[in-house]
């Protein structure tokens, strides 16, 4: 079945990185678009970016625009969001996703808190 496994997260302070790893199986990962999403405490889910089959990444979330980027590993079937220059704001729980065959599917999301 479809699985995707998050990794990465953490407590980090401002200014500082952190890289994010999706792990998937259950597909043809070279196949798919994956896309990562955070989603803040009281604040709507919110779409940070997207990897294409070809490798192509798309950055929606204008908030990270020039401060992540969005790549993917096929020889491990992993998807990576490289977060530089971490803000408080960034604080949020990150979740990647996959739609395959109609469906949705997520990782159960990793947590990344930017603090002092």
């Amino acid at each position: 079945q479809v699985q995707l496994v998050e990794s990465g997260g953490g407590l980090v302070q401002p200014g500082g990185s952190l890289r994010l790893s999706c792990a998937a199986s259950g597909f043809t990962f070279r196949s798919y678009a994956i896309s990562w999403y955070r989603q803040a405490p009281g604040k709507e889910r919110e779409l940070v970016a997207s990897v294409t089959p070809a490798g192509g990444s798309l950055i929606y979330a204008d908030s990270v625009k020039g401060r992540f980027t969005i790549s993917r590993e096929y020889s491990k079937n992993t998807v990576y969001l490289q977060m530089n220059s971490l803000k408080p704001e960034d604080t949020a729980v990150y979740n990647c996703q996959v739609t395959y065959r109609g469906y949705d599917y997520w990782g159960q999301g990793t947590q990344v808190t930017v603090s002092s």
